[in-house]
Protein backbone atom coordinates (compact mmCIF):
# COMPACT_ATOMS: atom_id res chain seq x y z
CA UNK A 1 0.00 0.00 0.00
CA UNK A 2 1.15 3.53 -0.70
CA UNK A 3 -0.24 6.94 0.14
CA UNK A 4 -0.61 10.38 -1.40
CA UNK A 5 -1.30 13.51 0.68
CA UNK A 6 -3.68 16.02 -0.90
CA UNK A 7 -4.11 19.35 0.92
CA UNK A 8 -7.56 20.85 0.31
CA UNK A 9 -9.39 24.18 0.90
CA UNK A 10 -7.99 27.35 2.42
CA UNK A 11 -7.39 25.41 5.65
CA UNK A 12 -4.88 23.22 3.77
CA UNK A 13 -6.03 20.17 5.70
CA UNK A 14 -4.44 16.90 4.63
CA UNK A 15 -6.68 14.43 2.85
CA UNK A 16 -4.83 11.15 2.31
CA UNK A 17 -5.36 8.74 -0.57
CA UNK A 18 -4.44 5.16 0.36
CA UNK A 19 -3.99 2.70 -2.50
CA UNK A 20 -3.53 -1.07 -2.26
CA UNK A 21 -0.96 -1.89 -4.91
CA UNK A 22 -2.18 -5.47 -5.30
CA UNK A 23 -5.81 -4.63 -6.06
CA UNK A 24 -5.73 -0.89 -6.97
CA UNK A 25 -8.54 -0.45 -4.44
CA UNK A 26 -8.33 2.85 -2.58
CA UNK A 27 -9.73 4.91 0.28
CA UNK A 28 -9.78 8.64 0.97
CA UNK A 29 -9.11 9.62 4.57
CA UNK A 30 -10.73 12.87 5.78
CA UNK A 31 -11.98 14.43 2.53
CA UNK A 32 -12.55 17.96 3.80
CA UNK A 33 -13.54 19.52 0.47
CA UNK A 34 -12.57 20.05 -3.18
CA UNK A 35 -14.12 16.75 -4.19
CA UNK A 36 -13.27 17.16 -7.89
CA UNK A 37 -9.59 17.65 -6.99
CA UNK A 38 -9.64 14.48 -4.90
CA UNK A 39 -11.32 12.43 -7.60
CA UNK A 40 -8.83 13.69 -10.17
CA UNK A 41 -6.00 12.38 -8.00
CA UNK A 42 -7.73 9.00 -7.72
CA UNK A 43 -8.01 8.92 -11.51
CA UNK A 44 -4.35 9.85 -11.91
CA UNK A 45 -3.39 6.91 -9.70
CA UNK A 46 -5.61 4.59 -11.76
CA UNK A 47 -7.22 3.43 -8.53
CA UNK A 48 -10.76 2.38 -7.66
CA UNK A 49 -12.17 4.23 -4.66
CA UNK A 50 -13.96 1.81 -2.34
CA UNK A 51 -14.48 3.74 0.91
CA UNK A 52 -14.17 6.98 2.85
CA UNK A 53 -12.37 6.83 6.19
CA UNK A 54 -13.00 9.49 8.84
CA UNK A 55 -10.79 10.32 11.83
CA UNK A 56 -13.11 12.86 13.49
CA UNK A 57 -16.13 15.08 12.99
CA UNK A 58 -14.72 18.58 12.53
CA UNK A 59 -15.96 20.25 9.38
CA UNK A 60 -12.53 20.84 7.82
CA UNK A 61 -12.09 17.06 7.67
CA UNK A 62 -15.58 15.96 6.63
CA UNK A 63 -17.12 18.75 4.52
CA UNK A 64 -16.63 16.74 1.31
CA UNK A 65 -17.91 13.42 2.66
CA UNK A 66 -21.61 13.59 1.74
CA UNK A 67 -20.94 14.76 -1.81
CA UNK A 68 -18.23 12.16 -2.36
CA UNK A 69 -20.31 9.33 -0.90
CA UNK A 70 -23.36 10.28 -2.96
CA UNK A 71 -21.50 10.61 -6.25
CA UNK A 72 -19.81 7.21 -6.01
CA UNK A 73 -22.13 5.32 -3.61
CA UNK A 74 -19.26 4.86 -1.18
CA UNK A 75 -19.47 3.57 2.39
CA UNK A 76 -18.42 6.03 5.09
CA UNK A 77 -16.32 4.37 7.80
CA UNK A 78 -15.67 6.08 11.12
CA UNK A 79 -15.19 7.88 13.35
CA UNK A 80 -16.27 6.68 16.84
CA UNK A 81 -19.94 7.39 17.57
CA UNK A 82 -18.99 9.96 20.23
CA UNK A 83 -18.37 12.42 17.37
CA UNK A 84 -21.90 12.11 15.98
CA UNK A 85 -22.89 15.44 17.51
CA UNK A 86 -20.16 17.14 15.47
CA UNK A 87 -21.25 15.44 12.24
CA UNK A 88 -24.91 16.37 12.72
CA UNK A 89 -23.85 19.98 13.39
CA UNK A 90 -21.91 20.13 10.12
CA UNK A 91 -24.09 22.85 8.50
CA UNK A 92 -23.65 25.07 11.55
CA UNK A 93 -19.92 24.37 11.64
CA UNK A 94 -19.58 25.41 8.01
CA UNK A 95 -21.70 28.54 8.43
CA UNK A 96 -19.63 29.68 11.42
CA UNK A 97 -16.35 29.73 9.49
CA UNK A 98 -17.66 30.63 6.03
CA UNK A 99 -17.43 27.18 4.44
CA UNK A 100 -19.97 26.27 1.74
CA UNK A 101 -22.94 24.30 3.02
CA UNK A 102 -22.16 20.63 3.64
CA UNK A 103 -24.80 18.03 4.40
CA UNK A 104 -24.54 15.96 7.59
CA UNK A 105 -24.44 12.19 7.29
CA UNK A 106 -24.57 8.97 9.24
CA UNK A 107 -21.54 6.73 8.73
CA UNK A 108 -22.08 3.28 7.29
CA UNK A 109 -19.97 1.97 10.16
CA UNK A 110 -18.96 3.51 13.47
CA UNK A 111 -15.54 2.47 14.76
CA UNK A 112 -14.28 1.33 18.15
CA UNK A 113 -10.83 0.88 19.63
CA UNK A 114 -9.26 -2.32 18.29
CA UNK A 115 -11.37 -2.53 15.14
CA UNK A 116 -9.83 -3.24 11.75
CA UNK A 117 -10.62 -1.64 8.40
CA UNK A 118 -9.37 -2.73 5.00
CA UNK A 119 -8.14 -0.97 1.88
CA UNK A 120 -8.04 -3.64 -0.77
CA UNK A 121 -6.03 -6.43 0.88
CA UNK A 122 -4.33 -4.09 3.36
CA UNK A 123 -5.44 -3.86 6.99
CA UNK A 124 -5.49 -0.79 9.20
CA UNK A 125 -5.80 -0.94 12.97
CA UNK A 126 -8.24 1.49 14.59
CA UNK A 127 -7.10 3.28 17.75
CA UNK A 128 -9.61 5.43 19.64
CA UNK A 129 -7.72 8.59 20.65
CA UNK A 130 -10.12 11.07 22.30
CA UNK A 131 -9.15 14.50 23.55
CA UNK A 132 -9.29 16.74 20.47
CA UNK A 133 -12.78 15.36 19.96
CA UNK A 134 -14.38 12.55 21.99
CA UNK A 135 -14.75 10.23 19.01
CA UNK A 136 -11.42 10.77 17.28
CA UNK A 137 -9.76 7.65 15.85
CA UNK A 138 -6.31 6.99 14.40
CA UNK A 139 -5.65 4.54 11.55
CA UNK A 140 -2.42 2.54 11.87
CA UNK A 141 -0.69 0.32 9.32
CA UNK A 142 1.74 -2.00 11.09
CA UNK A 143 3.22 -3.14 7.77
CA UNK A 144 3.95 0.42 6.59
CA UNK A 145 4.77 1.70 10.09
CA UNK A 146 2.43 4.57 9.28
CA UNK A 147 -0.30 6.27 11.31
CA UNK A 148 -2.96 8.67 10.09
CA UNK A 149 -3.55 10.73 13.21
CA UNK A 150 -5.96 13.46 12.13
CA UNK A 151 -5.77 16.35 14.59
CA UNK A 152 -4.45 14.37 17.56
CA UNK A 153 -0.79 15.17 16.94
CA UNK A 154 1.23 17.53 14.75
CA UNK A 155 4.92 18.10 14.12
CA UNK A 156 5.90 20.10 17.21
CA UNK A 157 2.36 20.47 18.51
CA UNK A 158 -0.92 18.75 19.42
CA UNK A 159 -4.60 19.21 18.60
CA UNK A 160 -6.58 21.98 20.26
CA UNK A 161 -8.80 21.02 23.17
CA UNK A 162 -10.87 24.19 23.67
CA UNK A 163 -13.77 23.12 21.43
CA UNK A 164 -16.88 21.30 22.76
CA UNK A 165 -16.01 18.03 24.54
CA UNK A 166 -12.27 18.50 24.02
CA UNK A 167 -10.06 17.66 26.99
CA UNK A 168 -6.35 18.37 27.36
CA UNK A 169 -5.45 15.55 29.77
CA UNK A 170 -7.40 13.02 27.72
CA UNK A 171 -5.53 14.07 24.59
CA UNK A 172 -2.13 13.81 26.29
CA UNK A 173 -3.04 10.34 27.59
CA UNK A 174 -4.18 9.27 24.11
CA UNK A 175 -0.83 10.26 22.62
CA UNK A 176 1.47 8.97 25.33
CA UNK A 177 -0.42 5.80 26.25
CA UNK A 178 -1.80 4.74 22.86
CA UNK A 179 0.48 6.15 20.18
CA UNK A 180 3.96 6.13 21.69
CA UNK A 181 3.85 2.35 22.40
CA UNK A 182 3.52 1.75 18.64
CA UNK A 183 7.20 2.69 18.31
CA UNK A 184 9.40 5.66 17.58
CA UNK A 185 9.95 4.49 13.99
CA UNK A 186 6.29 5.08 13.09
CA UNK A 187 5.81 7.94 10.62
CA UNK A 188 2.55 9.86 10.87
CA UNK A 189 0.38 11.98 8.61
CA UNK A 190 -1.32 14.75 10.60
CA UNK A 191 -4.52 16.53 9.70
CA UNK A 192 -2.54 19.67 8.88
CA UNK A 193 1.09 20.39 8.10
CA UNK A 194 4.13 18.19 7.47
CA UNK A 195 4.72 14.58 8.43
CA UNK A 196 6.93 13.55 11.32
CA UNK A 197 7.69 10.42 13.34
CA UNK A 198 6.64 9.42 16.81
CA UNK A 199 10.30 9.21 17.78
CA UNK A 200 10.91 12.78 16.69
CA UNK A 201 7.92 14.01 18.69
CA UNK A 202 8.90 11.96 21.75
CA UNK A 203 12.19 13.84 21.75
CA UNK A 204 11.21 17.33 20.71
CA UNK A 205 7.46 17.98 21.02
CA UNK A 206 7.06 20.42 23.93
CA UNK A 207 3.59 19.09 24.79
CA UNK A 208 4.10 15.34 24.79
CA UNK A 209 7.85 14.73 24.77
CA UNK A 210 8.95 11.93 27.09
CA UNK A 211 10.99 14.36 29.14
CA UNK A 212 7.75 15.87 30.49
Amino acid sequence: MYYSIIPVTNYQQNCTLLVCEQTRKAALVDPGGEVDKLLHRVEQEEAELESILITHGHMDHIAGVSELAARLSLPIIGPHIADDFWIQALPEQCKTVGFAYAKPFTPSRWLNDGDRVTVGKQVLQVIHCPGHTPGHVVFFSSSLRLALVGDVLFKGSIGRTDLPKGDFKTLIDSIQLKLWPLGGDVAFIPGHGPMSTFGEEMQHNPYVGLRL
